[in-house]
Parts: structure tokens; sequence; C-alpha cells
């Protein structure tokens, strides 16, 4: 297992001051993680990048990836309506580029679980990950902002049929997918037309939770016995969405090229909103409302130290986390690359309730690496 190089103490003290200071409770979570529920809740696209073990009584696990969904789970057997976490410890991922080592390293962060004002909220949780990121001394720091759910509302704008708009929204952080759809073809996988599944057809006229106990009662008439981690829920959903595609049509050509102006945007802040604004569809009223909180979030960071020379908003940016469901940031060093950030963060408010929470609060967090926040080092 590949390790991270050594920071001195006093940097790794320096790099974690700012946490000490955000009022959070210390907080572990279990380094082994349910396979499926992290695939269910982070995508598909995670599988080649987690540590796969067998958890007890001989069930897929694998060893925590990062502490998101790890610390929501503590926090939800805590039964506490509200908490902030702070976390310190390892966690393990498969390194990239197709090798098959796994990787240590060091995760610093919070998790924030608290009703209030979101944008606030995701000012001051972007700027605590920029403070501790630049006490480790670099001074090639950005920052890249982006919004799922600034997508969304663009999407909304442009008044398109309620499951062409949905796939769309979807398709968001799975690039093959969204090409798909701004050229006009099947997404992968996607049958349309006479081909599409008969099963698929069916559970799309029923609730999720019923279309997944039939799922499973036809496996157990089947003799089936499903492989590969994935949950009956999951392929049940899987399967509606097949059926709503056939139903929902395409993007016209003139929507596919909005979109693509959409996703094309990337600049300073203030430009970048000003850019969307101007591409809006006849729909716009929430749109104009999610830039007005991007105008206000922006000047929340500016007021927290966070300069605004330094930072990008990125229609187009997103994560490979799937659970991520409004604003974004990664703070980037030009030494490092943007395919090694040294933190990372966002807004989740639909985790906990995947999770089974019956009570809905924000839920916004970061993460810090250490080891590449420090000037001195490589990774």
């Amino acid at each position: 297992m590949r390790l991270e190089r050594s920071i001195p103490a006093a940097a790794l003290e320096a790099i974690r001051a700012p946490f000490a200071a955000a009022g959070a409770v210390l907080t572990d979570a279990p380094v082994l993680q349910p396979l499926g529920l992290l695939l269910d809740l982070a995508g598909e696209a995670m599988r080649s990048r987690l540590f796969v073990v067998s958890g007890d009584g001989g069930e897929e696990a694998c060893l925590r990836p990062d502490f998101t969904v790890a610390i929501a789970r503590v926090h939800l057997d805590s039964g506490a309506a509200s908490g902030r976490y702070l976390y310190d410890g390892k966690a393990f991922r498969v390194a990239p580029r197709g090798s098959d080592r796994a990787e240590e390293f060091l995760q610093i962060g919070l998790e924030a679980y608290e009703a209030g004002d979101p944008v606030a909220a995701d000012a001051e949780i972007a700027a605590l990950a920029w403070a501790s990121v630049a006490a480790g001394g670099r001074e090639d720091l950005s920052l890249m902002l982006g919004d799922v759910g600034l997508f969304g509302a663009f999407v909304d704008s442009l008044d398109l049929a309620a499951p062409l708009a949905a796939r769309l929204k979807r398709a968001f952080t799975r690039p093959r997918q969204l090409k798909a759809e701004l050229e006009g073809a099947p997404a992968p996988g996607q049958p349309l037309g006479e081909g599409q599944s008969k099963i698929a057809s069916l559970l799309a006229g029923l609730p999720e939770g019923e279309a997944s106990a039939v799922l499973q009662e036809l496996w157990s008439l089947a003799g089936i016995e499903p492989v590969g981690g994935r949950r009956p829920a999951e392929i049940a959903h899987r399967l509606v969405e097949r059926a709503q595609a056939a139903e929902a049509g395409r993007l016209t050509t003139e929507q596919a090229d909005a979109v693509r102006a959409f996703l094309g945007v990337s600049d300073r802040p203030g430009a970048a909103l000003d850019a969307i604004a101007a591409l809006a569809g006849p729909r716009r009223a929430g749109l104009d409302a999610a830039l007005a909180a991007w105008r206000a979030r922006l000047a929340g960071l500016v007021a927290r130290g966070v300069p605004e020379d330094r930072m990008t908003l990125a229609a187009a940016f997103g994560r490979v986390f799937g659970y991520y469901d409004g604003f974004l940031f990664e703070v980037r060093s030009a030494a490092l690359g943007d395919d090694r950030p040294v933190a990372a963060g966002g807004r989740y408010d639909g985790l906990p309730a995947r999770l089974g929470a019956e009570t809905r609060s924000g839920a916004v967090g970061c993460m810090v690496r250490p080891a590449r926040a420090y000037a001195g080092g490589g990774e």
C-alpha cells in the first residue's frame, strides 16, 4: 500500500488549526464501509477506485474512500437533528491510471448537518478549506467552483418535458451519457423504441418501493441471485429510467446548443454568472434565484478571505461522487495539477434522506489532504 510523504509536525498543526475553531466535535468512523451502499450513493464510476475487502458475515465491503458517507452514517446513528463533525484520519483508494495499488492518505475535514442559510454555510465551509490549505504554505492555489443545482435550474429554464429534464440532470456527472443526450443518440446502455424492456415498462408504473419489491419477487421465482453489489432498488430505478427515456423525446438542436453553451461557461465568477443569465430559457425564475444566491455566496467567500482573483466558476464542473447535489468546490495547486486537488467539498442535502433520515436538514462538508497542502510535499 502506497503511503504519503510525512509532514513536519508544525506544518500539520498549522493546516489543522482552522478546523479547530469551527465548532465541530472530533469524530471517528468505521474504516470498513458496505460496498453496495457506497456504489449506490457515489455511483458506479467510483468502483474502480475502491479497495474491496471481505466484511463481517462474508458481505463485500470496502475501505472508506473518504469520510463523507461514513460520517453521515455516524450522524444518523446518533439520532441528533443537527451536528458538526470534525475528522482527522486515513482514507483508502486504489491508485488511478490503471494501477491496482492502494493509496493510504490522511484527510482532515468537517461535515455539517444544520438548518439555516445554505448559502452562508457553503461560503463558510469553502473558506475554511481554503484557509487550511493556505496554511500549508503553497502560493499557487486556485479555487474551482461549480454547482449541480445550477445546471438543474438552467435545464428547468428551458421548459423541457419533465422526463427529459430529469434525465438530462442525471447525466450532468456522467460525461458519456451527457454527450449522447446532446448528440441526440441513445445514452450508453439505454434502449429506445420497440426494443424497450417490458419489465422496465411494468416497473415504470409503480412507486420505487413497489418496483423494487416486484423485482425481488421475480428474482425469487426465477431462482436468480443478483451479483456485483447492486441493490434491487437501484436496479429497479435504472429500469424505470429506461422506460421513461422512451417516452421523453430528445433535445431539439436549439436546446442542445443552449446546453452546450451553458457547459462552456468558465470564467471569473461574476462574469460566469452574467454569461449564464444571458443563456436562460423562457422559464427563468428559478435560475435567476439560483444566480442571486451565487452572488451572495461569492460575497461571503470574499468576506472570509478567499481572493476573488483566485476563483473560477465553471458550469460543467462536477465531481465523481454522485451524492453531491448542489454547490461544489476544489482547491487546486498549479504544481500538482487539476487531477490532484488539495481540498474539495460541497453540498449533499439529499444524502441523509437516502440513508434513511426521517427529518431533512442541510448537509455540506469539506476535506483537506495535508500532504498535498504542505508546500514541501510532492503529493
